[in-house]
């Protein structure tokens, strides 16, 4: 079955969305990840994130390069079904999936105002393609508070262990 999602736009139609906004003196706030079981710690730092801005464009994995960062068990559900999860929150204006390791080109065609990661993450951890990309696009970098205690795979576990009771 196809779920209609009127907040998920091919990169062409987001940087449409982009410029529109940037017309209107409003600020983007890009960020991305994988978001694959939607838990308490993503809900937490998306709310945070979009709170930096104007509007919150996530720019979520495709399933390929899930695979590729977090192993071949992995994505729980498709990327469809998480942007679907997605664009039920109201913190979340615009939805883009990407298919590489990498989100350069994505930040070089939105050109955020600013980009947006979770506080596990830091200014050396950052992929040095992407950072370049960042202050090409003039972006301020920030990170947001980690909520501990919330992780999709310990969640998994956690399912795991109740299915096996």
């Amino acid at each position: 079955m196809k779920l209609d999602n009127l907040k998920l736009h091919s990169l062409a139609q987001a940087v449409a969305q982009r410029e529109m906004l940037r017309a209107a003196g409003r600020r983007v706030v890009l960020t991305n990840g994988v978001f694959d079981l939607l838990h308490t710690g993503h809900i937490y730092y998306l709310q945070k994130a979009r709170a930096l801005g104007d509007a919150l464009v996530v720019a979520l994995n495709g399933d390929a390069s899930v695979r590729v960062l977090k192993g071949p068990a992995r994505p729980v559900q498709s990327e469809e079904q998480r942007a679907y999860a997605l664009a039920a929150l109201t913190c979340v204006d615009l939805i883009v999936i990407f298919g590489e390791a990498r989100l350069t080109a994505e930040i070089r065609a939105l050109r955020p105002d600013i980009y947006c990661k979770a506080g596990d993450y830091t200014l050396e951890k950052l992929d040095p393609g992407e950072r370049a990309a960042l202050q090409e696009a003039g972006a301020r970098i920030e990170f947001m508070p980690f909520l501990s205690g919330f992780s999709t795979t310990e969640l998994i576990k956690k399912i795991k262990a109740a299915g096996s009771i």
